[in-house]
């Protein structure tokens, strides 16, 4: 299958997506499966990943009721209270529903450096595991630290990182970055999405040529079979179109097999969320 890993919807809500800020008003109003079908059936695409974008449980129920109406959602990350004590209770009711195949917490937002290790969260990534659920990783630069060590103590549960760690590609900042993504893709347990990218340029004068260090380094270090592309829409939509987020990634994907590719645009995120 054709599959974007990692797209968004929402019923736009001034309090909770609060987020959205002024500067981002391209998209300060709904966004739905039937936004974005129709872009994805002409583009070849099955399916697509649908991941959480508030903190709350009525998030990943959102996610869940959109799937049983809209057979494009082929898999929902969602949001559980991974610091709960009551975390098995929550991923015992969640996992009555099939579609649901990992979760996610929005650490970028976190100030605290230590975040992804202290104690309770580690119980709820233990959790994760027990269940057999994925980890989507969503992190700043002041989270490098902590990221490794969380998945170090870690090993048998799959993460994937989302947005490549979203790199400083505006300001072209690389090393400490590269040095990250080295780290990071040492461990087997972990994927990536190649994902994001155009929001984290210059969102008005972007070029290709802006991306093209982060991608040949994220794919050599990860390597043809842990990772899988993302689109990020509608946050996308802030610094283009929906194509343009196919064509970042494409020019570096010259030197691709046939089934890498099949791998890179869906094989991959099949495997990894377990897609069917």
């Amino acid at each position: 299958m054709r599959i974007d890993s990692h797209q968004h919807f929402w019923l736009y809500d001034s309090v909770k997506d609060a987020w959205i800020t002024d500067e981002m008003a391209k998209i300060q109003r709904n966004f739905l499966p039937n936004d974005i079908s129709g872009t994805l059936k002409g583009l070849g695409f099955d399916g697509v990943v649908a991941v959480q974008a508030d903190q709350s449980h009525r998030e990943t129920e959102f996610l869940v009721e959109l799937s049983q109406v809209y057979a494009l959602i082929k898999g929902v990350v969602g949001w559980v209270d991974l610091r709960s004590e009551r975390i098995d209770d929550y991923l015992t009711d969640f996992s009555k529903f099939k579609v649901i195949k990992g979760f996610r917490h929005i650490v970028e937002g976190e100030d605290d450096p230590e975040f992804l290790v202290r104690d309770e969260f580690l119980r709820g990534i233990e959790s994760l595991t027990k269940f057999n659920y994925t980890y989507d990783l969503l992190i700043r630069p002041r989270h490098y630290s902590c990221t490794l060590k969380c998945v170090e103590a870690n090993p048998n549960q799959a993460f994937v990182l989302d947005h490549i760690a979203k790199p400083p590609i505006k300001s072209q900042e690389f090393d400490e970055w590269a040095e990250f993504i080295v780290a990071l893709s040492s461990f087997s347990n972990v994927h990536c999405k190649i994902s994001g990218l155009a929001t984290e340029a210059d969102w008005k004068h972007w070029k290709l040529d802006h991306f093209v260090e982060y991608l040949d380094h994220v794919i050599a270090c990860f390597g043809k079979d842990r990772i899988m592309f993302g689109s990020d829409w509608p946050v996308c939509l802030l610094a283009g179109d929906y194509e343009d987020s196919l064509h970042i990634v494409e020019h570096r994907l010259d030197k691709f097999t046939e089934e890498e590719l099949k791998g890179f645009w869906g094989d991959n995120a099949v495997k990894f969320y377990g897609l069917s």
